[in-house]
């Protein structure tokens, strides 16, 4: 090779690994601006792995103290008995928080069934073991009283409080709906703007509600409890408004929140910037306490710390006249932490948290005022940047600098995001989605890095080794012009491949000796190979008799099919000539099978580091080996794919065949056979016509009338295609197809 085409040569690789860069960055680019505002779960899922440990970086920090937490934990299972207790307890609990001075009482717990230990249920068995002695009034009189009824005591104790009830949203139908249960919020709420409707909210929908039973409702309002941990299980959000029936109901943070403040009205701030049936959410507004929420209307909470960073009460402690101080002026939460009671999830500092916290948590953010916030725009801005200028950056290290300074470069860069997303952002209440920005900086490094080795450390010397051990000097030449045309690793290219083979060559070569069997082959094989590569095709290689040849590389030709099947033709001719030479020599005459198939495969330089060949692999070459395979089936020479015949256009007039399915595969395809290049006389055209409209009744299952014509198409012009054809249809017509028949023959041999 020329010292400047070397040096031409060496120059396009060094730039190589940049390129390969550059295409990752628009390759991301380009898939980024497809997500649109849809972040996939997976990309939410890993910027919620990246918030959580920036939590822990942060580690904890003091909660407002305002939000008190009345635990039912072990200890005061310990002392009153096990969960759930009689609601007259309750009730008693209750009485004892409001009389301690609690600014308000939330519940983290549901009341969903009557309490079976009331006494009066048991009225009617009382009268019958006591006989005369208890009377219809007595029992009248008895069924009045309150205290008798243990959920009548709490409601009551609930309606003289400050409280909220909390409830449960069933999300999926469970065919339990009842449209007399609703739940009623004592809010007052406003949409703003104005043109926006409640039912236009794009708020996570519920099918029915899970309520407390209608004696324990009298609590000044309730809001359901529901949180959605991400795919990891962590809680990093919680909504504050959910729609069920197109309504939107408030959760029992918020409400909490709303009736500690003294406030009566509630305000949601939505976006009309959206699909014209859905309005976005901005946030909820308390008086002049503004809320930042997701375009669902949920919050993304701050978390103080792990389980156990709120203050809690025991509440056997406050039943039996404790720590009552504790709560004057307080947000107080009842709920429980004791284990074997299923309220727990995940959080960024615990892998187990009581639910309880959680909802500690909205309140002491609602209330401080440092509930994070996510600023789409900002993020989207951000991410194009730094997989613009940090990708750039990046790739050129590493293609000019080398591997150790493109990992150090790398680390630093990578450190560098991670850093300042922390410090700009997350210490400022801000979420930014870091990960995809991270993984296409990742992605340019093993894409750069894995082209620089390719490229530096092995394609130089396949390069060389390849020119000297190349059989075609049509390739080399090529190759010599273009050397980057040259991909060691392959590439996909549409191409036709060809496949020829000699009918029963075993046999013939039986009758030969070892000299007349040589120049026998020689000659064949030579005349072959010529009509291959003056209609632009190459010969890829010879196994014995066969011949495999391809269209389309390493040289492109957009009119590879119609130079592929016209090989075939002239070689059928040329054989005919051969067969008249051999045998005015005594030799016997030969026939060839030929099948063609177009299509995807993937070509270049394979085999092993001592010696590879240009070659092409892929489903499609082997197709094209299986349809040189059914020519004795169908009689024929040369058998061609649906996918040949759609690239020749009319170059070539053909014959379907029949529809198959070829061993390996399971999606049929059109076989046709080549007759002429040009347009026919009208005779030939007319009995193809005729064969097509016989072949396409079959298709439909029309075996009766594809019969009839193909009997009479056979006795007019007799032939193997059409005796087969003949023959299936009226087994067919006698049987019926196989089951599971789709017009398609299976062949399950090569």
């Amino acid at each position: 090779m020329p010292v400047p085409a070397m040096r031409g040569l060496s120059h396009s690789l060094r730039l190589t690994p940049f390129a390969a860069g550059c295409v990752a960055i628009l390759v991301s680019c380009l898939i980024f601006h497809g997500l649109g505002d849809s972040k996939p779960e997976l990309l939410t899922s890993l910027d919620n792995q990246i918030s959580s440990a920036m939590f822990r970086w942060r580690g904890p920090m003091p909660t407002t103290g305002a939000v008190v937490i009345v635990d039912i934990d072990e200890k005061s299972l310990g002392r009153i008995g096990q969960w759930p207790w009689r609601r007259d307890i309750m009730a008693s609990l209750v009485r004892r928080v409001k009389d301690s001075g609690a600014r308000v009482i939330g519940f983290d717990i549901v009341f969903p069934e009557p309490d079976r230990t009331s006494p009066g249920l048991y009225l009617e068995d009382f009268r019958h073991m006591l006989g005369h002695r208890l009377t219809a009034k007595d029992l009248n009189w008895l069924s009045g009283r309150e205290d008798l009824d243990h959920d009548r005591m709490l409601g009551a104790a609930l309606s003289e409080a400050p409280t909220v009830l909390g409830y449960i949203f069933q999300l999926k139908d469970d065919g339990l709906k009842s449209m007399h249960e609703r739940p009623f919020p004592a809010l007052e709420l406003a949409v703003r703007p104005e043109a926006v409707s409640m039912g236009d909210l794009s708020l996570v929908g519920a099918y029915r509600p899970i309520l407390n039973v209608p004696e324990v409702s009298q609590g000044r309002s309730e809001g359901f409890l529901n949180v959605f941990p991400d795919p990891s299980g962590t809680v990093h959000r919680v909504p504050l408004f959910m729609a069920l029936d197109g309504m939107p109901y408030p959760s029992l943070a918020l409400e909490i929140t709303r009736i500690g403040l003294g406030l009566d009205t509630a305000t949601v701030h939505a976006s009309q910037d959206n699909t014209p049936d859905r309005a976005s959410i901005i946030g909820v507004s308390l008086a002049d306490r503004f809320i930042p929420t997701d375009t669902t209307g949920q919050i993304t909470l701050n978390y103080r710390g792990p389980a156990g960073t709120f203050p809690s009460v025991s509440a056997v402690d406050i039943l039996e006249g404790r720590n009552g101080g504790e709560l004057r002026g307080k947000y107080v939460i009842i709920g429980t932490s004791a284990a074997g009671i299923p309220d727990f999830h995940a959080t960024p500092f615990s892998a187990i948290c009581p639910g309880i916290e959680v909802q500690a948590t909205a309140v002491d953010n609602m209330l401080e005022g440092d509930l994070y916030s996510y600023d789409a725009y900002t993020e989207i801005g951000l991410t194009y940047t730094v997989i613009f200028a940090g990708g750039l950056a990046l790739s050129a290290i590493l293609a000019f600098g080398g591997a150790l300074a493109g990992g150090i470069a790398g680390l630093v860069l990578l450190g560098g995001l991670l850093y300042a997303d922390y410090s700009l952002f997350f210490l400022h209440n801000r979420l930014m989605g870091v990960t995809y920005p991270f993984l296409t900086l990742i992605g340019v490094y093993l894409v750069v890095t894995l082209t620089n080795y390719l490229s530096e450390h092995r394609k130089k010397q396949f390069i060389h080794d390849a020119f000297s051990r190349y059989v075609s000097p049509a390739v080399v030449s090529q190759l010599m012009k273009s050397p980057e045309s040259l991909k060691i690793e392959g590439q996909q290219k549409n191409l036709t491949m060809l496949f020829s083979d000699i009918r029963d060559f075993t046999s013939i070569s039986e009758g030969l000796h070892p000299e007349q069997l040589a120049q026998f082959m020689n000659t064949y094989l030579t005349a072959m190979s010529d009509i291959i590569m003056n209609n632009s095709g190459t010969v890829d290689k010879y196994i014995g008799d066969a011949i495999v040849a391809l269209w389309g590389a390493p040289v492109d030709d957009p009119d590879h099919a119609v130079h592929a099947v016209r090989a075939s033709l002239q070689m059928l001719k040329a054989l005919d000539g051969l067969n008249e030479r051999w045998a005015s020599q005594g030799l016997p005459a030969i026939s060839m099978r030929i099948g063609i198939n177009t299509g995807v495969v993937r070509v270049g330089n394979f085999g092993s580091e001592r010696r590879f060949e240009y070659t092409a692999i892929g489903d499609n070459m082997n197709l094209a080996s299986r349809l040189e395979g059914l020519n004795k089936v169908y009689h024929t020479a040369v058998i061609i794919s649906e996918h040949t015949k759609n690239a020749l256009g009319d170059a070539v007039f053909c014959r379907i065949l029949d529809r198959v399915r070829v061993k390996g595969k399971t999606v049929p395809i059109d076989i046709y056979e080549p007759i002429m290049e040009g347009a026919p006389d009208p005779r030939l055209l007319h009995e193809v016509e005729r064969f097509e409209a016989a072949f396409r009744l079959s298709q439909r299952g029309d075996f009766v009338r594809a019969c009839e014509e193909m009997r009479s198409l056979a006795s007019l012009s007799p032939s193997p295609v059409y005796s087969l054809h003949l023959c299936r249809m009226e087994a067919f017509v006698k049987a019926g197809p196989p089951p599971g028949w789709d017009g398609a023959v299976s062949f399950e041999e090569k």
